[in-house]
């Protein structure tokens, strides 16, 4: 996508792109009402703004058009909009042996447990093992350092797929 046609879409299909990058609505409705975008940075500073303006539900929301990490088979299913812009960002459970995979899958469950929403982590280029342990270590902690942690994360992810998307 380049920046004129970003600029010109129809704002129906202007949200529809932005929502593959984050599922939040309030951050979504931000960045097409934000338009035109001149460069990278503009778009940037502008998710930048309209994230820190979304509330916790809209931040939750961003949360569940994620897949489960290590659940390989939400990877290939759940949420096929964002497949172009979000290839390769758990590329490390991949190649992670079926013992890491499963002890994903049942951390992620206790996470998803405790917390209300699954383990959001900035994947792109971490090992099955490094996104295992990030997500051993947070599970103890209070639901609300989780979305706040989780939020990071989100923005982290969101700035990626922009700048993928608009490269």
């Amino acid at each position: 996508m380049t920046f004129d046609e970003l600029n010109s879409l129809e704002e129906a299909k202007a949200a529809e792109w932005f929502e593959q990058c984050c599922a939040a609505t309030t951050w979504v409705n931000s960045m097409v009402n934000a338009r035109p975008y001149a460069d990278i940075n503009a778009v940037e500073g502008q998710a930048k703004t309209a994230w820190a303006a979304c509330d916790r539900d809209d931040v939750l929301a961003a949360f569940k058009a994620h897949p489960m990490i290590g659940n390989i088979e939400s990877l290939r299913k759940k949420f096929e909009n964002t497949k172009a812009i979000a290839a390769g960002e758990q590329s490390g459970a991949h190649t992670a042996s079926e013992e890491t995979l499963h002890e994903l899958k049942n951390e992620n469950i206790a996470y998803l447990n405790k917390h209300g929403f699954i383990f959001i982590i900035c994947a792109t280029g971490l090992a099955a093992e490094t996104m295992l342990n990030a997500l051993k270590k947070r599970l103890p902690n209070s639901t609300e350092e989780e979305i706040s942690i989780a939020a990071d994360e989100q923005l982290k992810i969101t700035l990626l797929r922009l700048n993928k998307a608009l490269s």
